[in-house]
């Protein structure tokens, strides 16, 4: 497979969906019409050609200049240690950035930035590149003010600074966020080319914390009489979600500080948050200040009006917060282009709420014919795994599809499956298999099967 001549990938551009351009793909996508998205991604994949070719446009016959001419770093001295107090990416990187979509909401504060999960590599996300979501936006808060309340069917209500919380013994962990309302724009139809858009609301990080079980034990709370658990947020949209306690009794739900080896960064909640693994990211409350013991669940705003399922017969389902075994092809996806025939390494992302990732299939001919992905190490439950398939392009268009199986048996599910069960109207919880068209010039574009 090696002995292949191993194909060219150009990037996708990263930025081409601007401004108004995404209320246009929403308006052009619900009309039935995909002329705009097509257009709109023309336009910016001919710069991205520009640059690919230019840099590799050297005449190697006569001799690389890249090899033949000392560049300045071969001659000169570099930069001083801590020349940045903080260090930041390559400015060769700076396009590798996680993007907004301001067609989705009226304001930036209630809004949501996508994860570039087609330029990351292995399964933890680098916390800048972290995806957002805010009902109010975010805030600094100075940790020396911030307290965290344990009330409710408790024997000795409690009050915990983050120096005390600090203190107690912690607990490190890997586990994927993702809001549940990822992949929600396609719902109905393909609406948004690349997969920064139809999959980054979901990142991968190492949280560190407190297990909430730890401070529910201090506080003397009810484990038989409390069935649930209310965890409040200090920002401004008063975010309330109601927690099932064996979630907590696992041990698995931590109050986290800590991301990435570092303290949380602002945008996650700074400086606490509650990490509740496998469950939609709303329910990871930021800036958490209350926690409060009870016996039923709290119908909270966030429980009654958004965040439920809108099933085909007009009902919603409710409390459905576990997110559900989910695959998806980072490369080659939408918005890339294959310039040579040949092999390729594709790769891309699974996860399950419910625990491991046991296997991931991988389709070229829209799933027709399936292979078993070589899944890269560590598996770990709920949380993002790497998987890798050889292939060699022969030129012809295919379909690229993966299909993830989690620990317990589920299979993640085709649209028809999906549909079929859920209808086509739906907002949140969709973890359909992800179809992406390779063109015989070799554009990639999203696409769905009938």
């Amino acid at each position: 497979m090696h002995n292949q001549m191993t194909g060219r990938v150009r990037k996708a551009p990263e930025n081409f969906v601007q401004g108004d351009g995404v209320a246009k793909v929403f308006a052009e996508a619900k009309a039935g019409r995909r002329s705009f998205i097509r257009s709109a991604f023309a336009a910016a994949a001919a710069g991205a050609a520009t640059t690919a070719f230019a840099q590799n446009g050297q005449n190697v016959g006569e001799g690389d200049p890249n090899i033949l001419e000392l560049p300045a770093h071969t001659k000169g001295l570099g930069q001083p240690v801590a020349a940045e107090g903080y260090g930041k990416p390559s400015k060769y990187e700076v396009n590798v950035q996680r993007r907004p979509s301001p067609g989705l909401t009226q304001t930036r504060q209630a809004s949501v930035s996508f994860a570039p999960l087609q330029s990351l590599f292995g399964i933890v996300t680098p916390s800048g590149l972290h995806f957002e979501r805010h009902h109010q936006g975010w805030w600094d808060i100075d940790p020396s003010k911030h307290r965290l309340m344990v009330n409710g069917l408790v024997k000795n209500p409690k009050v915990f600074t983050m120096d005390e919380l600090m203190r107690l013994p912690s607990v490190s962990r890997f586990h994927f966020i993702e809001c549940g309302a990822n992949t929600g724009m396609e719902w109905g139809n393909v609406a948004v080319p690349t997969v920064q858009y139809t999959h980054g609301m979901i990142s991968c990080s190492e949280f560190t914390g407190v297990p909430l079980i730890t401070l529910l034990e201090m506080a003397g709370a009810d484990l038989k009489k409390g069935k649930f658990i209310l965890a409040e947020g200090a920002d401004g949209s008063s975010m309330t979600r109601t927690i099932p306690i064996e979630l907590i009794t696992s041990g698995e739900v931590i109050v986290a500080y800590g991301q990435n080896g570092e303290m949380l960064r602002p945008e996650q909640g700074y400086p606490l948050r509650l990490v509740v693994p496998g469950v939609q990211g709303v329910s990871w409350v930021k800036y958490l200040r209350r926690i409060e013991v009870g016996d039923a669940p709290y119908a909270a705003k966030d429980e009654a009006v958004h965040y439920i399922d809108l099933m085909p017969d007009g009902q919603h389902r409710q409390y459905s917060s576990i997110q559900e075994c989910k695959s998806v092809v980072t490369t080659p996806s939408g918005g890339q282009m294959l310039l040579d025939k040949g092999f390729y390494n594709i790769t891309g992302l699974a996860w399950s709420g419910c625990g491991k990732v046991k296997r991931v299939d991988v389709s070229v001919d829209g799933g027709r014919n399936w292979r078993t992905a070589r899944l890269e190490g560590p598996v770990m439950s709920k949380c993002l795994t790497r998987f890798n398939i050889d292939w060699v392009w022969d030129g012809k268009p295919a379909i690229i599809q993966s299909r993830a199986m989690d620990e317990t048996g589920y299979v993640q599910p085709t649209y028809q499956q999906m549909r079929a069960v859920r209808g086509t109207r739906s907002i949140y919880h969709n973890n359909s298999i992800q179809s992406w068209a390779l063109r015989e010039d070799g554009e990639v574009v999203n696409v769905q099967l009938a």
